[in-house]
C-alpha cells in the first residue's frame, strides 16, 4: 500500500448511509489539493491525516487516493487548529468563536481545551455557560470518534454512531459486541439487516436464539408497517427461514421460545406482536362495554331541539342529516361517514350544538395537529390531538387512561380513518362507559399509516350505527375538485377540462421531467402571481412515491433550491435544512410533542451549536442536529403523509412510472387534499390505470370478527 499525509482542507462529499467520502487534503510534495476516497466519515476539516491505500484513476474525476486505513491528529499550526475547531466538529465552538479562542491561546489551544478548559473565560465573548457546553462536546467527541472507529470496520455509519453514542454513552462499544442485535431494537433507524450484518462480521452464530428472535420480530415489524395486526403462522415461517438462511426447525424452536417468554403471541394461525394484541382485544372489548351501558340522554326531546337549534342558527338540515342527530343522541357510538361537499361538517356542528342544549360535556379531537386545527376552525370550539386529549407526557405514557377518565360526556373523532389500532385502544380506554361517542371520517379514503383498519372494521363489525351522507350539496356542487373527487370513487374518469375561473386543473405531461419543470413554473410563476399566495406556506405538492424524478426525494430537493435558495443552513446526512424551509416530523416524538406528519418551517439556524428551531403552528420546537433525521423537507409529501391534512393549493405528478403505487382510493385522498385549487399533472394513462385498480389492499386484523364476537356473546 501506498502512504499519504496531510490536513484536511475540505470535506466533498459524505455518504451518511455507508460513510463512503470524499475529501481534499493539502500534502507537501503536491502543488494542489489531493482527492482522497474511502471510508473517513469521522475525518473532520483541519486535521491532520495518516493515510494507506492505493492511488486509483477515475475516468470522470481523475487521480484519486483510495484510503484503506486512515489515522487522525489535532493539527499543530495556528491556522489548522482554528480551522479544526470552526469545521462544527464541537458543539459550541463555530468559526466565530473558534477564531476567538485562538486568537487568546494560540499554538496551546488543544491542551487548554484538554486540560484547563476553565481558562477558555480570558477568550472574547466566551461565557461560563458556553465552557460547559465546549467541555461536554469535546469529552463527546472523542468517545464518539472511539465508537465510530470501532464501528466503521462493521459497515455503521457516522450518523448511526452518534446515534449509538447517545443512547449507550461510554458503554457503546461493550454493548454493541455484547449483543449487536440489541441496536434494531433501540436506535432508531436501524433495522435488523444491518445489526445482522455487523453481527456477522463479529463472528455471531448463525441459528443464534437471539438472531433468530430478532428476524422474526424483523419480519412482524415489517408486515405491520403495511397495516398488519398479525401474520398467519405459515407466512411468517416462510418468511423467517428466507431472511435468515436458517433451517425450518431452528425457526420453529425460536417461535416456540418467543411463545413461552411472550415475546409473540399465537391465536389459532395468527401470531401477534403483543402490542397489537391486546390492542385489538382491547378495543372490541371496550366498544362492548361502551356500547352495552344504558344511554342517559332522552330522544323524545329531539325533534324539538333540533328545530332550537335550525332556528336559531338560521339552518334548514336535510332528512339524513335530521337521522343522523338522532342517531348520535340515541346511540352509544355512531360512525358518520360521507366524501366531501356532503356535509359531514355541518352535520358535526348540529350534533355538536344539540347535545349542548342537553348539557353535555362535549370534548373534540383529531388524530393530527392539521385536523385538530381544522375541527377548531370549523366548530368554534377547541380540538385537541388524541394524544393531547389523553395528556401524553414521555415516559409515564397516558396520563388519562382507565384510573383516570376523561370527564366528558360526548367524543367527537374527526379523520377517523387515519387513527390506527393502538391509538384507538388508548383512547377508548380513557372514555367513560356512559359518554357517547361519534366517530367522523371519509372510509373511502386511504387508511391509517399505522396497523389496523379501524374505521372500516368497526363499520363492518355491523354492531354500531352508520350514518353515511352521500347528497352533495348545492354549494358544493360547482366545485370542480368535489365533483371529480365523487367521480373518482365511483370509478368514473374525472373532468379534466377546467376553465380559468375553476378550480380543477390537468395539464398533460408525458415525461417525468417534463412534470418535474411544469412543478417548477407552477410553484414560482403561474400560481402565485395569478392566486397572490406564498408559495412556500400556500401551495403544497403531494405525490405517490418517494423515489423517481417525481418523487418525493427528487422534487423536495428541486423546490428547496428553487423556493429558497438562501446558503444559512445546516448538512445532516446528505441534507441542507435551511432558514426558512418547509419540514415535516417523520416520528412521533413526545418529549417534543410533535407528531408524525406535523408541518413546521425553519425559523433559526444556529452553526455554532449545531441547533435549528422549528415553528410548528404556534409552537416553537429546538432541533440538536443529531435529531433531524426525524424531519424531512417537506415541499413535496407523499399522499399517505398528507392524510389528514387539507391545503389551500395541491398539485400533484400522476405518471406511469408510478405504476406500483397507482390506486383509486390514492387517487381519491390526493383530490380531497385541496381545499382551492387542484392542479394535476401527468398522463391520462396514469389517471386511467388508477381508476381501475379498485383492490383495497386488505390488511390482517381481527377486529370486526372480535366486535362480532363479544355482541354474540
Amino acid at each position: 500500500m501506498d502512504n499519504l499525509s496531510g490536513i484536511v482542507e475540505r470535506i466533498t462529499f459524505v455518504n451518511e448511509e455507508n460513510g463512503f467520502s470524499v475529501i481534499k487534503i493539502k500534502s507537501s510534495g503536491y502543488s494542489e489539493l489531493v482527492t482522497v476516497v474511502g471510508n473517513l466519515a469521522y475525518v473532520n476539516v483541519g486535521s491532520v491525516v495518516s493515510l494507506k491505500g492505493q492511488w486509483t484513476h477515475n475516468s470522470k474525476f481523475g487521480k484519486q487516493f483510495n484510503v484503506r486505513l486512515c489515522t487522525e491528529t489535532v493539527p499543530a499550526t495556528v491556522a489548522g487548529i482554528e480551522k479544526y475547531l470552526g469545521s462544527g466538529l464541537i458543539k459550541g465552538i463555530g468559526p466565530v468563536n473558534a477564531r476567538r479562542i485562538v486568537k487568546r491561546f494560540r499554538e496551546d489551544t488543544i491542551r487548554i481545551i484538554e486540560e484547563e478548559p476553565q481558562r477558555l473565560i480570558e477568550a472574547e465573548g466566551i461565557g461560563r455557560k458556553r465552557i460547559e457546553m465546549i467541555t461536554r462536546a469535546w469529552d463527546e467527541q472523542k468517545e464518539i470518534k472511539n465508537v465510530m472507529i470501532f464501528l466503521q470496520g462493521y459497515g455503521v455509519s457516522a450518523t448511526y454512531a452518534v446515534k449509538i453514542y447517545k443512547t449507550y454513552g461510554n458503554d457503546s462499544i461493550k454493548l454493541v459486541r455484547e449483543n449487536p442485535f440489541r441496536l434494531a431494537d433501540d436506535i432508531w433507524g436501524i433495522g435488523f439487516i444491518t445489526a445482522d450484518s455487523i453481527a456477522a462480521k463479529m463472528g455471531c452464530d448463525k441459528n443464534s436464539y437471539v438472531r433468530c428472535r430478532s428476524g422474526i420480530l424483523y419480519v412482524l415489524n415489517q408486515l405491520s408497517n403495511e397495516g398488519h395486526c398479525y401474520v398467519k403462522s405459515g407466512q411468517l415461517l416462510l418468511a423467517a427461514v428466507k431472511l435468515l438462511d436458517a433451517e425450518e426447525a431452528v425457526i420453529k424452536n425460536a417461535l416456540v421460545r418467543m411463545l413461552e417468554d411472550s415475546s409473540i403471541i399465537q391465536e389459532k394461525e395468527a401470531i401477534y406482536l403483543p402490542a397489537f394484541y391486546f390492542s385489538e382485544v382491547g378495543t372490541a372489548k371496550k366498544i362492548h362495554d361502551i356500547l352495552n351501558s344504558i344511554s342517559k340522554y332522552n330522544t323524545q326531546e329531539i325533534d324539538t331541539i333540533v328545530e332550537q337549534v335550525q332556528k336559531e342558527n338560521k339552518i334548514v338540515y336535510d332528512g339524513v342529516q335530521i337521522e343522523a342527530i338522532g342517531q348520535a343522541v340515541s346511540s352509544k357510538i355512531m360512525v358518520l361517514t360521507g366524501g366531501p361537499g356532503t356535509g359531514k361538517t355541518t352535520t358535526t356542528l348540529a350534533i355538536i350544538k344539540v347535545f349542548e342544549k342537553m348539557k353535555a360535556r362535549v370534548h373534540l379531537a383529531a388524530p393530527t395537529g392539521r385536523a385538530a386545527k381544522r375541527l377548531s376552525e370549523t366548530t368554534g370550539m377547541e380540538a385537541k390531538t388524541i394524544h393531547r386529549l389523553l395528556e401524553f407526557k414521555p415516559p409515564e405514557g397516558y396520563q388519562k387512561n382507565a384510573e383516570n377518565p376523561l370527564a366528558c360526556d360526548v367524543l367527537i373523532i374527526d379523520e377517523t380513518s387515519m387513527v390506527d389500532i393502538i391509538l384507538m385502544y388508548n383512547l377508548l380506554k380513557a372514555v367513560p362507559d356512559e359518554a357517547v361517542i361519534i366517530l367522523v371520517g371519509d372510509v373511502d379514503q386511504l387508511p391509517s399509516v399505522g396497523p389496523g383498519n379501524v374505521l372500516r372494521d368497526i363499520i363492518d363489525s355491523g354492531c354500531v350505527n352508520v350514518v353515511r351522507l352521500t347528497r352533495v350539496f348545492r354549494q358544493a356542487q360547482g366545485s370542480l375538485i368535489i365533483t371529480n373527487a365523487h367521480r373518482i370513487n365511483k370509478g368514473e374518469f374525472p373532468v379534466l377540462k377546467g376553465d380559468r375561473a375553476g378550480d380543477f386543473f390537468f395539464i398533460e405531461a408525458n415525461d417525468p421531467q417534463e412534470v418535474v419543470e411544469q412543478i417548477k413554473t407552477l410553484c414560482t410563476k403561474r400560481l402565485p402571481m395569478y392566486y397572490q399566495v406564498d408559495p412556500i406556506n400556500d401551495i403544497q405538492v403531494i405525490t405517490p412515491m418517494q423515489r423517481g424524478e417525481a418523487g418525493v426525494r427528487n422534487l423536495n430537493e428541486v423546490l428547496q433550491e428553487t423556493l429558497n435558495p438562501g446558503n444559512i443552513c445546516l448538512n445532516y446526512n446528505g441534507t441542507k435544512y435551511k432558514l426558512r424551509d418547509k419540514v415535516m416530523q417523520i416520528k412521533n416524538n413526545y418529549d417534543k410533542n410533535v407528531f408524525n406528519g406535523d408541518i413546521g418551517i425553519i425559523t433559526s439556524v444556529d452553526a455554532e451549536d449545531r441547533q435549528v428551531v422549528i415553528r410548528f403552528d404556534n409552537n416553537e420546537v429546538l432541533y440538536d442536529s443529531t435529531e433531524l433525521d426525524e424531519v424531512v423537507l417537506a415541499y413535496a409529501t407523499t399522499i399517505h403523509k398528507s392524510q389528514g391534512s387539507e391545503y389551500g393549493i395541491v398539485i400533484a405528478p400522476f405518471v406511469t412510472q408510478h405504476f406500483m403505487m397507482l390506486q383509486r382510493n390514492l387517487l381519491y385522498t390526493c383530490v380531497t387534499r385541496a381545499k382551492k385549487v387542484m392542479v394535476l399533472l401527468g398522463t391520462k394513462k396514469a389517471i386511467a390505470i388508477a381508476l381501475k385498480n379498485n383492490k383495497v389492499e386488505l390488511r390482517n386484523t381481527s377486529l370486526a370478527q372480535r366486535i362480532k364476537d363479544k355482541a354474540d356473546a
